[in-house]
């Protein structure tokens, strides 16, 4: 599943990061990397950008850009 299907208030677990070159390092920079919990906050009225928290900071991301992310669901702690 890729991060953009993640349903608002889930988190799940980067599992893999995909794109091309200067986006891909783009969000590896911004701590979208492997093995990192991150949780749908909100979804804008016409369902692009979306709101995530990773790392304990909220992020603001175009849904084609969440499509590159694959997570899987995470049990709540």
């Amino acid at each position: 599943m890729t991060l953009n299907e993640l349903k608002t208030g889930s988190s799940g677990i980067i599992t893999a990061v995909g794109g091309d070159g200067p986006l891909r390092c783009r969000l590896l920079d911004m701590g979208l990397i492997p093995h990192t919990r991150v949780t749908l906050q909100k979804v804008a009225p016409m369902g692009d950008p979306i709101e995530i928290r990773v790392r304990g900071y909220e992020l603001t991301l175009r849904v084609e850009e969440a499509q590159k992310i694959e997570v899987k669901e995470a049990a709540e702690v």
